[in-house]
């Protein structure tokens, strides 16, 4: 019974394995082709530069909610959870597949904003016209370039490190609050579409 039961759950950790990495391969392909077309059809550096931060910052906030997740005692939210606060149910869904999400947030979007970021950094060495030529200057700035999305990165996660350890509890409710306000968005468009479609067969 109990060899039963752990291949049983063997079997459901390599199914998950096999979706994560499958789901991931489909999306980070889809996301880097429309980028390079985003930044082909896009002329200015600065505004690339400006996509280059946000994809970085969205690297690293992901990351921070990884790490809450697997940091957080779920004690605080079976309270509020029992007086009905908005959010709760959501941060302990959060909390009960703790391992689910912070591979999610941690290596599927962490990845998949790591490697953007370089395609984003590239792109924006190759519109520099004084960075087609070869030699000296055709190799530094790529350099320059590929430090600073390194750095940018690798501090902001260090950084992200202790912050999601020592708020870990805040910033699960957060996310389970913004969680449960795009659920009550949808549920009111549910309601919504239920209300007209008894509208029109009383009609």
């Amino acid at each position: 019974m109990v060899n039963k039961k752990g291949g049983a759950r063997k079997s459901s950790i390599l199914r998950h394995a096999l979706l994560v990495t499958l789901g991931t391969f489909v999306f980070a392909c889809f996301m880097s082709a429309n980028s390079q077309v985003f930044l082909t059809n896009l002329q200015s550096p600065y505004l690339a530069f400006l996509l280059l931060v946000a994809v970085i910052l969205v690297g690293i906030i992901f990351d921070i909610i990884g790490m809450a997740v697997t940091a957080a005692d779920p004690t605080p939210f079976h309270s509020r959870a029992a007086c009905r606060m908005a959010g709760a149910e959501q941060s302990l869904r959060l909390l009960n597949k703790a391992d689910k999400v912070a591979n999610f947030c941690n290596d599927v979007v962490g990845d998949i904003c790591g490697t953007l970021s370089g395609g984003i950094g590239a792109s924006i060495v190759i519109t520099l016209p004084w960075a087609s030529g070869g030699g000296l200057m055709a190799w530094l700035p790529t350099a320059i370039m590929a430090g600073l999305v390194a750095a940018l990165t690798v501090g902001g996660k260090a950084y992200s490190k202790s912050y999601s350890i020592n708020e870990s509890d805040k910033i699960v409710f957060t996310v389970g609050r913004i969680i449960f306000w795009f659920e009550s968005i949808f549920d009111k468009e549910k309601k919504a579409k239920m209300d007209s479609k008894k509208y029109q067969k009383n009609k």
